[in-house]
C-alpha cells in the first residue's frame, strides 16, 4: 500500500484536471503547463499510488477502474485541502483563472451572459467562457467547469446549487390568435399548428397544470420542428404556430403584446434551475463566486 507521505498533493490536481479535460493536451492548456510536464506528473503519480490510472493511445485517454475510484478520492481531498485554505484566507483569497461556462442558449443569453459580465467587473484577474447550447453537456468530458441546467436533474454524483425556477407558458402571435382564435381547453391545442423543440425528450407531448391542481397530458401534431429555446421563441413570434416556452424568455414579449399567453391559467410544472459542477467543486472559489453573483442578480436567499 502506498504511503500518503509520497504523495505529491499537486499531482492530484493535475490528475483530476486530465480526468475532467478528457486529454493531456487539454489539461496541460487550462493548467498553463507544458503537456511534457503534464505527463511527467501523472507517470510520477502512478508510481507514488503504485497503481495505473490511466491507459493513454494516440487517439484517446481512459480511466482505468482504479483511476476513477482515484479521481473520486482525489476530488474530496482537494475539495477538503480548499475548504481548509478557504478557512484560513477567507475573503482575502484570490479569484483567477480561467472558469468554462455551459447553458442552454436562451437562459445563457439572457441571464447567464449579463451575470457573467457582473463576475468579470467583481473579479478582473478571472478569464471567462460562455458556452451556450440546448444539448446535454457532459462537464468532464467537454472541459466545462460548471453548468447552468433547466428542469429535473439527472442523477449523479455532481455537486448542484439551485438559483432559479421556471414554468413555461402556452403562447402564440396575436396574427396566429386571429386567424386561429383562443383555445377553449388543452385538447384543442392537439389539432393546431404547433412549434416544438427537437431536443426535448418527448418534443410533442404536453404536459400542463393548472392552478387549481389540475393536469393533463396533450399529444400535438407539429407545424415546425426547431433544435433550440431561441428558434421556437422567433418561429412563435412569426405566427409559425403556439409555442410552450419559459417564463424567463418570453415575459417581456407578453408584457409589450409581441405574443399572447393561451391558456393562461395553465403552464408546465415549476421546474428548478442549478448550477451544477464536478464533485471535486475545484476551484470553488470560483464557483463560489458565480453563485453569488447569481444571487444578488436575481434575488435567491443563500
Amino acid at each position: 500500500m502506498a504511503d500518503v507521505r509520497d504523495v505529491n498533493l499537486n499531482r492530484l490536481a493535475i490528475y483530476v484536471a486530465v480526468v475532467e479535460a478528457g486529454s493531456l493536451t487539454a489539461a496541460a492548456g487550462r493548467l498553463g503547463l507544458a503537456k511534457a510536464m503534464v505527463s511527467t506528473h501523472i507517470q510520477r503519480l502512478e508510481r507514488e499510488v503504485g497503481a495505473s490510472l490511466l491507459v493513454r493511445t494516440t487517439r484517446q485517454l481512459r480511466v482505468t477502474e482504479s483511476g476513477r475510484a482515484f479521481y473520486d478520492a482525489s476530488c474530496r481531498i482537494l475539495q477538503a485541502t480548499e475548504e481548509a485554505l478557504s478557512a484560513v484566507s477567507g475573503a482575502s483569497a484570490p479569484v483567477r483563472g480561467t472558469l468554462r461556462v455551459s447553458a442552454p442558449n436562451d437562459y445563457g443569453t439572457l441571464v447567464v451572459a449579463p451575470a457573467l459580465v457582473d463576475l468579470r467587473h467583481a473579479y478582473p484577474e478571472l478569464n471567462v467562457e460562455l458556452i451556450c447550447n440546448d444539448r446535454y453537456v457532459d462537464l468532464i468530458a467537454d472541459g466545462i467547469d460548471i453548468a447552468i441546467r433547466l428542469g429535473r436533474l439527472a442523477d449523479s454524483n455532481y455537486r448542484a446549487v439551485a438559483i432559479g425556477g421556471f414554468v413555461k407558458w402556452v403562447v402564440a402571435s396575436p396574427a396566429f390568435v386571429k386567424k386561429w382564435g383562443k383555445p377553449r381547453s388543452p385538447a384543442a391545442l392537439a389539432k393546431w399548428p404547433f412549434v416544438a423543440l427537437s431536443v426535448l425528450p418527448h418534443p410533442l407531448t404536453l404536459e400542463l397544470q393548472r392552478s387549481n391542481g389540475d393536469v393533463t397530458s396533450v399529444r400535438c401534431g407539429s407545424e415546425l420542428l426547431v433544435n433550440t429555446a431561441d428558434a421556437a421563441r422567433a418561429a412563435t413570434l412569426s405566427g409559425g404556430g403556439f409555442g410552450v416556452l419559459t417564463d424567463f424568455s418570453i415575459a417581456a414579449d407578453v408584457e409589450a403584446g409581441r405574443l399572447v399567453r393561451l391558456l393562461p391559467d395553465w403552464t408546465t410544472a415549476p421546474a428548478g434551475i442549478h448550477v451544477v459542477c464536478p464533485p471535486s467543486g475545484y476551484p470553488s472559489a470560483k464557483v463560489r463566486a458565480l453563485i453569488d453573483v447569481f444571487r444578488a442578480r436575481l434575488a435567491v436567499p443563500s
